[in-house]
């Protein structure tokens, strides 16, 4: 379970970093007249490529969340289950030496 979320996010990271690189590589055609369009398409593709990290973030936190709570309830699984066996092993003991 734990190695398909890294796979998960390991296409997702790369995803990322093609959708970075082609915003990076790709040139706007109607932006070239004046230096201000120029800059001002820098800025709205830098925070293009903010929004984009920014939502990469997120899921990453989300991710992590998630982990953390599946842990966590397999955690609480394990100590049921030995509870559940310590409770009936007792029940069997008591039941074998009053019968002695």
């Amino acid at each position: 379970m734990e190695e398909t979320m890294k796979s998960h996010i390991a296409i997702r990271c790369a995803k990322a970093a093609i959708l970075i690189s082609s915003l990076k590589s790709t040139g706007n055609p109607w932006l070239k007249s004046t230096e201000d369009d120029k800059d001002e398409y820098e800025e709205r593709e830098t925070m293009m490529l903010k929004r984009a990290v920014e939502e990469l973030k997120k899921e990453l936190v989300r991710e992590r969340v998630k982990s953390r709570k599946m842990r966590l309830c397999s955690v609480t699984e394990s100590l049921l289950q030995i509870t559940i066996l310590l409770s009936l092993w007792s029940l069997f003991l008591m039941i074998f030496f009053t019968f002695l």
